[in-house]
């Protein structure tokens, strides 16, 4: 009988449910991969105002250039660029300002202490949404020197190279 259980169908509400609570990505910082590696990774939250909420649903931001500063106990995300609301009025926000980070006083301590260290610095990966609230996935990350940059990329090329043999070993 066990091997003849039936798996019961969602509902529409339950599939609104997971829908609504899945993980929306809005931006990637895909160079931070290329520029540092990475060694821990953190989730917060962050406080905007309503036209950078709006911009975000829009799917606009750029976390190219930003970075993590710890001051005064508090991490604020710094360079990301959140370009202004095109519906927006007088209330609009400054595109590039400081955005305070949601995140607990152990995990700012951490980071604090971490930083410290030489070649240390914290990093936006990404932005996203869950259960409608703005999100950041920052990262402790060591710069890479630049032949170290190329030594990751000659091996994800070799690696690419070693999977297309094998797919087309499998096709025959």
């Amino acid at each position: 009988m066990a091997a003849q259980q039936q798996t019961r169908k969602p509902t529409v509400a339950e599939r609104s449910k997971a829908a609504a609570s899945a993980k929306k990505v809005i931006a990637r910082n895909r160079k931070a991969f290329h520029d540092y590696s990475i060694e821990d990774t953190f989730e917060a939250g962050l406080v905007l105002t309503g036209t950078e909420v709006k911009a975000l649903r829009a799917g606009r931001a750029s976390l190219v250039d930003g970075w993590v500063e710890i001051d005064g106990g508090e991490a604020w995300l710094q360079g990301v660029n959140i370009p202004e609301h095109a519906q927006g009025t007088w209330t609009n926000h400054a595109p590039k300002r400081k955005r305070k980070l949601l995140l607990h006083h152990a995990e700012i301590a951490k980071l604090w202490q971490r930083t410290r260290e030489k070649g240390l610095t914290v990093v936006p990966l990404e932005l996203y949404f869950v259960n409608g609230r703005v999100k950041v996935e920052i990262a402790l990350a060591r710069g890479k020197a630049e032949w170290d940059k190329r030594e990751t990329l000659r091996r994800k090329q070799d690696e690419r190279e070693a999977q297309r043999v094998m797919r087309a070993a499998n096709r025959r």
